[in-house]
């Protein structure tokens, strides 16, 4: 298995990389928190213009058509700047699926519009209000309803930008659409949560680095001590060890079989592991100053904790990467084995 990135790829990741460092900043965040809007339009006007909300729709209906490896190095770099708007979600998890149901929606037709889920393995759903439609499911089977046919409740996020909402519905009032792959769109949802924590996990450390070289202690820069070298090499060697496996995740997610889904509950797994350790390293480095709210690290640490608990808790992957391991042939020669033709 090739997990090398082509140009194509490394561009992506550079422009998504260039547009959120311009567009998503802490000053950003403190103005969006401070209106109350729900969304920069402006950001997200530009996030539409550069095609990230169509790189996961096939070319049928007006996308890209590219895979899950090119959307999670999107995914990463939203990570890195904790980006408010729903992107990975409607354009990785949702539109995708949209478009294996009902190609011709209208929703589709639209590069700005997002689209919601609900899943069965998520109690909320994220930005429902604002989505064009909502993908609900009952019994297995997918429906689709705009927000003014059902009843939205807004609960509380430990993530202030995570905006989520209890939706009650009728089957009657919603368009049935048929059965659908659910645990694709999991493995999916899972996959871009853990490209997330790698960013998160690579913000963190690089606040706590850029800290380290200006605090002044004892008349010398706190990060030539040992103590916080140690904290902060120990989170990046746990970043380094995570950035493979979600990689492997991504190129392996289309098989579908059980050692796909290992592999994504894997990723989901070390990342945002990654992604908690380099944040609680940060907030250490800072000091006292790091539990407060001026200081930016909380939001990242905010953001890790809940994409853990979002698409599959840690022991439901747990379980998945258990059922890989206790009924699959294990060993080194079969690290890149398939369900069907090595059982």
């Amino acid at each position: 298995m090739d997990f090398t990135l082509n140009d194509e790829q490394r561009m992506f990741a550079e422009t998504a990389q260039t547009l959120f460092a311009d567009t998503c900043t802490p000053d950003h965040w403190r103005k969006q928190m401070e209106t109350g809007e729900a969304r920069d339009d402006a950001r997200w006007q530009a996030i539409v213009e550069t095609g990230f909300t169509l790189l996961l729709l096939p070319e049928a209906v007006g996308g890209l058509g590219l895979t899950e490896l090119d959307f999670a190095l999107i995914a990463e770099q939203a990570g890195y700047v904790a980006l408010p708007e729903p992107l990975v979600e409607s354009a990785g998890v949702a539109a995708p699926m949209l478009a294996s149901l009902a190609p011709d929606h209208e929703a589709l037709s639209d590069p700005s519009a997002t689209i919601a889920i609900q899943h069965p393995s998520n109690p909320f759903v994220l930005d429902a209000d604002l989505a064009a439609a909502i993908l609900l499911h009952k019994d297995g089977e997918a429906y689709l309803a705009t927000p003014d046919q059902v009843t939205l409740t807004r609960e509380q996020s430990i993530d202030p930008f995570r905006r989520l909402f209890r939706v009650d519905w009728d089957p009657a009032k919603a368009t049935a659409l048929g059965k659908v792959d659910w645990d694709l769109a999991l493995d999916r949802a899972a996959l871009f949560c853990a490209a997330q924590g790698l960013g998160l996990a690579q913000r963190a450390v690089d606040m706590a680095v850029s800290y380290a070289q200006e605090r002044q202690q004892f008349g010398k820069a706190i990060g030539t001590y040992q103590a916080v070298k140690h904290h902060l090499a120990s989170a990046q060697v746990a970043i380094e060890f995570a950035r493979p496996v979600v990689v492997a995740a991504a190129a392996d997610i289309g098989n579908c079989d059980v050692q796909a889904r290992a592999r994504v509950s894997h990723a989901k797994l070390v990342a945002l592991e990654a992604a908690e350790k380099a944040a609680r390293a940060s907030i250490q480095v800072h000091g006292a100053m790091g539990y407060s709210w001026e200081v930016d690290v909380h939001l990242f640490l905010k953001r890790a904790l809940a994409l853990t608990q979002n698409w599959g808790t840690p022991n439901f992957h747990r379980s998945r990467i258990a059922t890989r391991m206790f009924t699959q042939p294990t060993g080194p020669d079969q690290t890149f084995a398939r369900e069907t033709e090595n059982a």
